[in-house]
């Protein structure tokens, strides 16, 4: 372990048949930032994860729903490949084209079509939730200040 040290802040993409690829490992997807670091210019999304440590609970299927969320936000497909877990191809509207069972060892294979472009989601980001957080603070604060002189 002593001789580990940390890429560098950033990272160019991997690229995989002439597509540059945004790859989050294990449970880096459940952070939507992390993903959207690899956009615009990533075309394919990759999950690769080990689920052993969920065992026989909800937290394989959730992890899956996860990902699709990623893949929905930004319409982008995404390659799910796990452990033991449920691994799937995910298109771009976040459905899932073919998937594993779990606890079985499968190959899957499917045709993935690489995208372009950016969702509004991925040019804002955050920033609209934080607004719309920020408006309904000032609006109690008015409502409440007007209440009080009353």
């Amino acid at each position: 372990m002593s001789g580990f040290v940390p890429g560098p802040e950033q990272q160019s993409l991997l690229k995989a048949s002439g597509q540059q690829v945004g790859i989050s490992i294990c449970y880096e997807d459940v952070f939507s930032l992390e993903v959207l670091d690899a956009l615009p210019q990533a075309s394919i999304l990759v999950n690769a994860t080990n689920n052993a440590w969920y065992g026989d609970s909800f937290a394989p299927h959730q992890h899956l729903q996860i990902s699709r969320s990623r893949a929905l936000e930004t319409e982008r497909p995404l390659v799910r490949a796990t452990t033991n877990g449920i691994s799937a191809f995910v298109d771009y509207k976040g459905r899932i084209q073919s998937q594993t069972a779990q606890f079985e060892q499968a190959t899957l294979t499917a045709d993935i079509q690489p995208r372009q472009g950016a969702t509004p989601y991925v040019i804002a980001k955050r920033w609209p939730v934080f607004m719309l957080m920020l408006l309904m603070l000032l609006s109690w604060f008015y409502y409440h200040r007007k209440t009080d002189s009353i």
